[in-house]
């Protein structure tokens, strides 16, 4: 190792910290509800909601993006994890909206997990940075959507 670097673990960054307590935060929430009718109805105003904190072309962005995903992927349940607007099928994460403004990024990600059926040969994309939602953006987002689902 050179000289003066240190191997020493620094450990999480005090945003992804905020994002584990909100996780956790989360998963109290979600038990403590009743029903699963209540749960779905209370996951998705949580998510409009944490759409509403958002500044500017975040906000834009998330909304367009939720907009899509509900009316291409309606089996897509909307639920918050780690403080992100994500959607799920059978309770497992198949794709999320996260905020420029998060991770201090200079974009916004729309990520797809492994549960998303995206498989295109050796290697396909996993996330997609996003810096607007165009009419464009909207067609591709809704395709990878519906691919993610069926």
């Amino acid at each position: 190792m050179a000289a003066g670097k240190s191997s020493a673990y620094e450990g999480f960054t005090a945003a992804e910290r905020a994002a584990m307590k909100e996780h956790a935060q989360e998963q109290k929430k979600a038990a403590r509800r009743s029903s699963q009718a209540e749960k779905a109805a209370e996951a998705a105003r949580d998510v409009v909601a944490k759409i509403a904190e958002m500044a500017g072309p975040d906000r834009a962005m998330a909304e367009r993006v939720h907009a899509v995903v509900t009316a291409n992927a309606p089996d897509l349940a909307p639920k918050l994890w780690y403080g992100m607007p994500a959607y799920a099928l059978d309770g497992k994460v198949v794709c999320f909206f996260q905020s420029a403004a998060k991770f201090k990024a200079r974009y916004a990600t729309l990520g797809f997990n492994d549960s998303a059926q995206l498989d295109d040969g050796p290697m396909w994309a996993a996330a997609y940075a996003l810096t607007e939602v165009t009419p464009e953006v909207e067609q591709r987002i809704a395709a990878l959507v519906q691919q993610a689902v069926n």
